[in-house]
């Protein structure tokens, strides 16, 4: 059972959050987020602090080294934060650490706190391996606590292996990112379908052909141009492949610091497309999976707009959609649409264990204060 829903159920179970749940309004839940992500900082401080001491997290039996720089004056809003994964792979050790002395040294932000962790392991695939969503995730928190990062401005970027990360923890946990940079790197499978609402950015050395390196970058640029002309204003993206240039490509790839840099996250998207990886997740966006319901390559998609929420794809057994005041009324009637088919029409309660559930992320925006599960055409009250 993961952390979010082992927390969810021992809240749901606790007569206290039952209780204070009641008559819940607007104004009484932006209090109680504010409140509950104040005490998660408080409650995490301790360990955030130790992590940014020791410039390492450990999560079970992984630690992600990190060095990282500060650059410009902390915005009114809060720094951004850039997270940047080092090249290498399967080989050893000294090679990779070699790689990761190298990152920290690549790009230099305008504004914000720029990271360059150490990948736990030196595998072929060590920047997208199962533990690296948690030790990210983790990273984000502490970068939160200790550097006053907005959550609406973290990005992801990777050189080489770190390029081939990219490809695969953009879109998997694009729901974190405000936009993504992608250096000579190989997509692998990763699925395009998770980025509507993440700009992705792609640089290549025209002459990168090793594993046919830039034959898929142009591949890729296709297919965000196809999904790009399939949804007017999603899959905002920028290719960039240089003739002649090998894997090296000259720092001609640092413009994507301004770039990156030029978008917010959007937390609350109108429409979301979720292709679930093979690495499990249970959050994304305003949506949500138990997890034995998770199924791997299943998608779903899903859009809102006033007090209606339409579901036009749902391969998962059971799908929860997260709602709060930021995204419609809720003291109005919520009417939910399965594939043209209107299963629901009614107010739902705000729900004070959502809050708490949901607010341990500390970020603001993505609290939610009420939900709903869909299994099979029936939707009920979370």
């Amino acid at each position: 059972m993961n952390r979010f829903i082992l927390l969810f159920t021992l809240l749901m179970s606790n007569s206290w959050s039952l209780n204070a749940q009641s008559g819940l309004t607007k104004a009484g839940v932006e209090k109680l987020a504010e409140a509950e992500i104040a005490r998660q900082k408080e409650l995490q401080h301790t360990r955030a602090a130790a992590d940014w001491e020791k410039k390492e997290i450990t999560i079970q039996d992984k630690t992600m080294k990190f060095m990282y720089k500060i650059s410009g004056s902390m915005p009114p809003e809060g720094r951004s934060l850039y997270i940047s994964m080092h090249g290498g792979g399967n080989g050893p050790a000294a090679m990779n650490d070699q790689q990761w002395s190298n990152q920290i040294k690549l790009y230099t932000p305008k504004e914000g706190v720029y990271v360059a962790p150490r990948a736990p392991t030196n595998t072929w695939n060590l920047w997208h391996e199962d533990h690296i969503d948690d030790l990210m995730e983790q990273l984000i928190k502490d970068a939160i606590i200790m550097e006053g990062v907005n959550p609406n401005k973290v990005y992801i970027m990777g050189y080489s292996a770190g390029g081939d990360g990219t490809f695969q923890l953009a879109p998997r946990m694009a729901d974190h990112w405000a936009a993504a940079a992608m250096m000579a790197g190989h997509p692998g499978d990763a699925s395009a379908l998770s980025l509507k609402n993440l700009p992705f950015a792609i640089y290549m050395g025209g002459a990168d052909a090793a594993y046919n390196r830039n034959q898929l970058a142009a591949v890729w640029g296709r297919k965000l141009d196809s999904l790009q002309a399939d949804a007017p204003g999603h899959y905002i993206h920028d290719l960039h492949i240089y003739p002649g240039i090998p894997h090296w490509m000259g720092r001609k790839d640092t413009i994507a610091m301004p770039w990156m840099a030029s978008f917010i996250r959007n937390p609350l998207p109108k429409q979301v497309s979720w292709h679930q990886d093979d690495r499990l997740r249970s959050r994304f966006y305003w949506l949500g999976l138990p997890d034995e319901g998770r199924i791997a390559h299943a998608e779903v998609r899903a859009s809102f707009s006033g007090n209606t929420i339409s579901i036009q794809e749902n391969q998962h057994p059971v799908l929860y959609i997260y709602l709060n005041d930021h995204m419609m009324d809720l003291d109005r009637k919520i009417r939910v649409v399965y594939k043209g088919k209107v299963l629901f029409n009614s107010k739902i309660k705000r729900n004070a264990a959502i809050i708490k559930a949901t607010a341990s992320r500390m970020d603001r925006d993505l609290v939610f204060s009420a939900g709903l599960s869909l299994i099979a055409e029936k939707v009920s009250s979370l």
